[in-house]
């Protein structure tokens, strides 16, 4: 009995920690914002961005994604919604080719990279300063899980004859009543 408490103590953690998940863009970064890097102050950097994808453009050596940026949770997942407001525009590019079709727009994304300097596009009429991020790790999350659908059924109850006095959708007398 005296060996089991060693060798219980030992694989216990092992086993547990096996059980946690760790996101492929978790880490410390400066909080750096890419409404922050639009000075061109913060070039150098690693940083890591996330938000919501706008346009994926493919070039021959690299992949260049047009992002609006929001806060990340602390796995690095992108915080939508109403309740986190954009943190600027970004383009992130990676090496290589990313499909357009699986990296469409509205699809939530993470970056970690170095700032790269401004690049200047439009957005409708207005000039925009887009900070240039060249991605080192480049993470698409999974679209989350539709809530099931619910439907209620009301047992019991039936058509026919009211109460006195009611007045159901047929008139006087008529619609919904108990069973007795």
């Amino acid at each position: 009995m005296r060996y089991w408490k060693p060798v219980l103590a030992m694989f216990l953690p092992l086993t547990l920690s096996a059980c946690a998940t760790m996101s492929p863009v978790a880490g410390n970064f400066p909080p750096i914002t890419p409404h922050q890097a639009q000075t061109g102050a913060e070039n150098g950097k690693l940083v890591r961005w996330g938000g919501e994808l706008i346009q994926t453009e493919p070039e021959a050596q690299q992949t260049c994604f047009t992002m609006l940026g929001f806060p990340l949770n602390r796995d690095g997942r992108p915080m939508l919604g109403r309740e986190a407001a954009d943190v600027g525009r970004f383009i992130a590019c990676a090496p290589g080719f990313y499909d357009p079709t699986l990296y469409a727009a509205g699809r939530e994304m993470t970056f970690i990279g170095t700032v790269q300097g401004i690049v200047s596009k439009k957005v409708g009429g207005f000039v925009y300063p887009y900070p240039r991020l060249s991605a080192s790790r480049v993470y698409l999350w999974p679209l989350p899980e539709p809530e099931p659908r619910v439907s209620t059924v009301i047992v019991g109850g039936a058509w026919g004859w009211g109460w006195p006095g009611y007045y159901g959708s047929f008139g006087p007398g008529f619609g919904w009543a108990y069973p007795w």
